[in-house]
């Protein structure tokens, strides 16, 4: 077993400027003193809890996911006269902002609200001169054509027969919706901007299916029907509608879907129509017109640091050395020449086999049985404990795509929609030593827990209840993987090192990003990278690829964010020695929400400097 003091030791240190979006200017040492300071924050706090309700007037889907029931039965206008409101909307709130409050007055934390609303507003200045590279049907994870539906599935609550009726209302919304999407595609198309083939042949599979089935053809129900159909039942199970009241309910959501149809139709025609020149092989940012300084503000976004692309690519390099070097010692703990003899020895003991619904069924079960026990492992490790509930669901079915990558998210604030986490359970299977590492970095510790922490924060403005930032959020998630092991969740060697087998594919990923999007690799040599070096099975690989070609600069937050924590948690073992407290660091970590990697460095060192004090 590689002891901790081995693994902090050997991470890469990147020379990470702190130089994020916003970067704060240092508040004097007698700030966080001043005698005002709560009454400041106090004033803060409102301030910004009365600009968020601007805000969610013009979202009414984050109201949604905030448990509200303002809007619900609205869809956002994502029009681009629509972000132009709300960016306008944030310049004139930043504005107020600094010219009502004078930071250095603020606590340090008084002091992260204004920094990190300050900072939202760089970063949608940012989006919104790029807009054109965002087309809404680009993104392999979050196309138009099936967040609408898995929105409505996945985070609109039913509790009463009016949130069915708003279900219902935000079906026949979703033809508008769509039409926009379709128009900003088309501006996107014209500026040199195309989705690429395999992303278009996506769509057209994935909008069929939502129409497929009753009340569209015979068969099973499609997937809305067949959600309101669920919804529906537990209403009536729980005595709050009558039968006939259901029947009235379904009958709408069947006029609602069937005028929903021909939205769908006209994305399906678009991407037919598109097909023939959408761009395959060269398909990365540098491919376009004005590329390079788009991924070059998408690495911006992603990662909060001023890090350019050959520098992750270095360090992607780096640390795949480093880990193969961790990987051949655990190896050889365990009995074996080196690591490939590791991998050799689980490739003939668990082949990949084609999903079936037991296998399926059994998959479910034991995920969710590791996150029940990662739970039991928590209180010696943390004082901020998650409180909601949370479950392990299936992809569904319109999104759902072979390899596809597990994904996660938190509770809604009230605890009413538990936390999820999602996998995609299509293809073939993985190892089984590879589960709780997953279930570590989606479920518990990883980003179900913190979610479930930061949607109940309270004394905080209410805009830090959501949100968030990739380098953190998937920064947290890996280092939660380590926790894993330093908490016991790992049950045995092939567990841990199934552990560092996920932290080389992230470290993969930050060479892969970088090559497909600043050095002009090919689809295909990223994939085969993946193969080879990522560890991972090609059809996982292909998906995989396909995701970083859509969103550029996406996965180069997870390594990035880790080894800016491991960073900073070296050198808060170094400076406190014997006083420093591990529990009380990783509650530092995930009490306060998602927050840029400068703001956060700033605060470990307010740490630091207060428990010397102490």
């Amino acid at each position: 077993m590689i002891k901790r003091a081995m693994l902090l030791a050997g991470a890469t240190v990147l020379p990470m400027s702190a130089a994020v979006l916003a970067q704060p200017v240092a508040a004097p040492a007698s700030a966080a003193a001043s005698p005002d300071a709560a009454t400041e924050d106090a004033r803060l706090t409102a301030f910004l809890d009365a600009e968020f309700a601007r805000d969610l007037a013009m979202r009414p889907q984050l109201a949604t996911r905030l448990g509200m029931k303002e809007g619900k039965d609205r869809l956002d206008d994502n029009s681009e006269a629509a972000q132009l409101q709300r960016l306008e909307a944030r310049r004139a709130s930043v504005a107020r902002m600094k010219a009502s409050f004078v930071r250095d007055r603020l606590s340090p934390k008084g002091q992260t609200n204004f920094d990190i609303w300050a900072t939202e507003l760089e970063r949608m200045e940012l989006q919104y001169r790029f807009r054109a590279f965002q087309p809404p049907f680009y993104s392999f994870l979050y196309s138009a054509h099936s967040t609408l539906p898995d929105f409505l599935i996945n985070t609109h609550t039913v509790s009463d027969a009016a949130d069915l009726q708003a279900y219902n209302a935000r079906i026949r919304g979703i033809p508008a919706a769509l039409d926009t999407a379709l128009a900003q595609t088309r501006q996107s198309e014209q500026a040199g901007v195309r989705v690429p083939r395999f992303q278009v042949e996506r769509i057209i599979a994935g909008s069929r299916a939502i129409v497929s089935g009753a009340p569209f053809d015979g068969g099973a129900d499609s997937p809305l029907m067949a959600d309101a159909r669920a919804k529906v039942g537990k209403l009536q199970a729980g005595g709050k509608i009558t039968a006939a009241e259901a029947e009235a309910l379904l009958a709408d959501t069947r006029a609602a879907l069937l005028a929903m149809q021909p939205g769908y139709a006209r994305v399906v025609a678009w991407a037919e129509g598109a097909l023939p020149a959408a761009p395959s092989g060269r398909v990365g940012a540098v491919s376009l017109p004005g590329g390079a300084d788009w991924y070059a503000a998408a690495l911006r976004i992603n990662t909060t640091l001023d890090l350019t692309a050959a520098q992750i690519h270095q360090t992607g390099l780096a640390e795949l050395q480093r880990i193969a070097g961790e990987q051949d010692a655990l190896a050889r703990s365990a009995g074996f020449a080196d690591r490939e003899a590791f991998y050799a020895d689980r490739a003939k003991r668990f082949p990949p086999q084609p999903w079936t619904d037991a296998l399926r069924e059994d998959y479910l079960r034991r995920a969710n049985a590791i996150i029940a026990r990662n739970r039991t492992l928590l209180p010696a490790r943390f004082n901020a404990l998650p409180q909601y509930r949370m479950e392990v669901l299936r992809e569904p079915s319109f999104s759902e795509v072979a390899g596809g990558a597990a994904h996660a998210s938190g509770p809604s604030p009230d605890g009413v929609r538990p936390g999820r986490v999602y996998d995609h359970l299509l293809g073939v299977t993985k190892d089984p030593a590879e589960l709780t590492d997953l279930m570590c970095h989606e479920g518990v510790p990883g980003h179900v827990m913190q979610g479930d922490i930061q949607a109940r924060q309270t004394g905080t403005p209410k805009f830090r209840l959501v949100g968030g930032y990739v380098a953190f959020n998937e920064g947290w998630a890996l280092y939660a993987e380590l926790l894993c092991k330093e908490m016991g969740a790992y049950q045995d060697a092939a567990e841990d090192f199934m552990r560092l087998d996920a932290e080389t594919f992230r470290a993969a990923r930050l060479v892969v990003d970088t090559g497909i999007h600043a050095m002009g690799w090919t689809e295909d040599q990223a994939v085969e990278f993946m193969i080879k070096t990522g560890r991972l099975p090609p059809n996982q690989a292909r998906s995989e690829v396909r995701r970083y070609i859509t969103m550029p600069g996406q996965a180069t937050g997870y390594k990035i964010g880790m080894i800016k924590i491991m960073e900073l948690r070296r050198k808060a073992e170094a400076a406190l020695g014997d006083r420093f407290d591990i529990k009380a660091f990783d509650d530092l970590l995930i009490s306060d929400g998602s927050q840029p990697l400068g703001i956060l460095e700033r605060r470990v060192d307010q740490w630091i400097a207060a428990r010397k004090a102490a």
